[in-house]
């Protein structure tokens, strides 16, 4: 997805841009049908993730767990959240930075025991997962259930697990146990079968909000999902901080000192325009980077056009800042979405074309300002100097609203490797030869920040400088496969058995799979498979 929430996969096929991090829902809201409350706002985080999503609901006796791979609109219908009802419902949409992208790893996770279950979905990468496996294998005796027992592979099921690990222990206690043990970037939504919680890292690297309905509370990835089903903003989620959402109203416990560092990467890329991240409206915040590239790197030029639809805000701004025209110089169709069609030879090589396309008659004979937000690998800004010179622009001089990427993020977001990163091996004028351009300007480092106008001691900006604010393991325990890549035994215990449901019992489109996990009472706590 673009930064805008416009699908912009496969752009140029092979091309791979920065995939984003999940996105995360919760409600609890007597009385309102808070499946489809979390459908549109999954709905308004789905440029988030576009891999799998899932939603969870409790009706306070039982939780089900609907989930599949694609995206929000493909996963769900009426049917399907009609069969999800009750009072309290979380939501995942998911980008995979740990695990394979498969139907096993889907989000909500589910797990539990004879006391109780939990459901949990998770935006952000944790980077001690090994040591987490490590301690799951203690607590369980390598006996695994749950997530852990269907197959999963990502740290979401870890914590799952960690969570539901002692049946004597309430899931609040349980949190504030095992919050403090996790390193890394993590924003949590989970649910029992009478409460909603939510908690952040203490960093705050991934951003999460607080919203207030007339008979409810909401917690969403972004600003922009609270405002789709009418929520107030309330506040952000503080780092280091959990709350619990329940008949008595809301609660906050800090298991943790908070010491922030949240994504610059939200601001100039991964966030909705409309987002108010600690503050700061990002469409505000990019076209501040428009205006202060302007004035790093003048040129003189006809028309500035930004790239759909990440780079526009950007060109407002240096439009705005350089007095030189904006125009539209690329038409995109919008219909295109994600597609696993792959292209035909013959129409690879037509490459960006196929869902970008200049508009001649605007660019034949100008001096062009193209902005962009990034350069990854440079193939598709040598695609797109090509187009535009092949319609006739003059010249083509490219500026780019952040700083060269050169480092891995480990905290959420999945670029190409290092060595695939192509400011690592040319500094800017061989990217400018690279690509074609007759003129080439990144932002300053300090000049991105400040149009954040956040601290820069409070921003994580790794991707950049290297600099990462939470400690790494060593390499090889780093990775999106890592525990895939472990050996590991995967035994089901015969406490905390898992038993197909029969078929009369569970809500399901035509050949569904239904997994269930028996909890007290002799309710039944279901993961539907469509």
């Amino acid at each position: 997805m673009a930064g805008d929430g416009r699908l912009s996969h496969d752009l140029m096929p092979g091309e791979k841009s920065p995939q984003d991090a999940c996105g995360v829902f919760g409600v609890w809201a007597p009385g309102e049908e808070v499946a489809k409350l979390t459908y549109f706002g999954l709905y308004a985080l789905q440029h988030r993730g576009q891999e799998s999503a899932g939603i969870a609901t409790s009706d306070g006796r039982s939780i089900l767990v609907y989930k599949d791979m694609g995206l929000v609109s493909q996963v769900f219908d009426e049917s399907s959240l009609g069969s999800l009802r009750g009072h309290l419902a979380i939501g995942h949409t998911r980008y995979s930075t740990t695990g394979g992208s498969t139907w096993e790893n889907a989000q909500p996770t589910l797990g539990g025991h004879d006391g109780g279950t939990v459901a949990l979905a998770h935006n952000g990468n944790l980077v001690n997962t090994v040591e987490l496996r490590d301690l799951v294998d203690q607590r369980t005796n390598g006996r695994y259930s749950g997530e852990l027992g269907r197959g999963s592979t990502s740290d979401t099921a870890l914590v799952t697990a960690l969570l539901a690990a002692d049946p004597d222990r309430s899931l609040e206690n349980a949190a504030r146990e095992v919050l403090p043990l996790l390193k890394g970037a993590f924003c949590f939504v989970f649910m029992d079968e009478h409460t909603l919680y939510a908690a952040r890292d203490p960093q705050g690297v991934r951003p999460l909000a607080l919203g207030r309905l007339e008979n409810g509370w909401v917690v969403a990835s972004e600003t922009a999902a609270l405002q789709t089903i009418g929520a107030s903003v309330v506040r952000e989620v503080e780092p280091g901080e959990l709350i619990a959402i329940d008949q008595d109203g809301l609660r906050s416990h800090r298991f943790a000192e908070p010491r922030p560092k949240g994504c610059v990467f939200e601001y100039v890329y991964l966030a909705r325009p409309d987002a108010v991240i600690r503050g700061r409206v990002v469409q505000e915040a990019r076209v501040d980077m428009g205006r202060r590239l302007a004035r790093e790197h003048p040129v003189d030029a006809d028309l500035v056009i930004g790239v759909p639809e990440s780079g526009v805000p950007a060109a407002t701004g240096y439009a705005q800042e350089s007095g030189i025209p904006f125009g539209q110089g690329f038409v995109k169709n919008a219909y295109v979405g994600r597609t696993f069609i792959q292209p035909s030879q013959t129409l690879r090589q037509l490459g960006i074309r196929l869902k970008l396309n200049p508009l001649e008659h605007t660019i034949r004979g100008k001096r062009l300002v193209v902005v962009d937000d990034t350069i990854v690998r440079g193939n598709t800004q040598r695609a797109q100097v090509r187009m535009l010179r092949e319609a006739g622009a003059k010249e083509v001089h490219v500026r780019i609203s952040a700083p060269p990427v050169t480092w891995p993020c480990f905290y959420g977001i999945d670029f190409a490797t290092r060595a695939e990163l192509i400011a690592n091996g040319l500094d800017t004028e061989g990217i400018r030869a690279s690509i074609g351009a007759d003129s080439l300007g990144y932002i300053s480092q300090e000049g991105m920040v400040a149009a954040t106008e956040q601290p820069p001691s409070q921003l994580c900006t790794a991707c950049f400088d290297g600099v990462y604010p939470i400690g790494l393991p060593d390499e090889d325990s780093l990775g999106k496969h890592v525990l895939e890549t472990l050996p590991v035994e995967v035994r089901t215990g015969h406490d905390r058995s898992i038993r197909h449901r029969p078929e009369d019992e569970v809500p399901r489109r035509p050949d569904a799979e239904g997994v269930s996990l028996g909890v007290a009472g002799g309710a039944e706590n279901a993961l539907l498979r469509p």
